[in-house]
């Protein structure tokens, strides 16, 4: 059995998560090139649950929260050698942990990981919007 430390708001590096990303289904739906903006998503995130085996970064679960209504599930990444051994979940419920009692977990399921969320017990909401930024809403 492969030993995972599990860590709560644990410093994770720019190179860390990009590599992260690119070992699971992730980097093809986020900015791995662009350094800058990986970096701000980590330093701005109110909560990060990661797993790490030795020194390596095997999944994050990297959150928008207030803690008591909503928590915006930005990213939930498991490295693909060490996906189906339960990681994930482990993840999300330790992001649960860190939540205060009516706070609701939310998210955007990348397409491959849509029935991942329903057998865990989410529930679909067909009322999720999302606007590009380079979409202007004018005055």
């Amino acid at each position: 059995m492969m030993k995972i430390e599990y860590k709560v708001n644990e410093a994770v590096s720019v190179e860390q998560f990009r590599s992260l990303l690119d070992r699971s289904t992730l980097a093809e739906r986020r900015p791995v090139d662009d350094a800058a903006c990986l970096g701000g998503m980590l330093k701005h995130s109110s909560l990060t649950v990661s797993a790490w085996r030795a020194d390596t970064l095997v999944g994050i679960a990297r959150s928008v929260t207030d803690f008591n209504y909503a928590c915006y599930l930005s990213d939930l990444a498991v490295d693909g050698n060490f996906q189906k051994n339960g990681i994930g979940r482990k993840l999300l419920w330790m992001t649960q942990e860190q939540l205060g009692p009516q706070c609701k977990l939310i998210l955007i399921a990348a397409p491959a990981a849509n029935s991942y969320y329903e057998h865990l017990g989410f529930e679909n909401n067909p009322r999720c919007w999302v606007l590009d930024r380079d979409v202007c809403i004018a005055e």
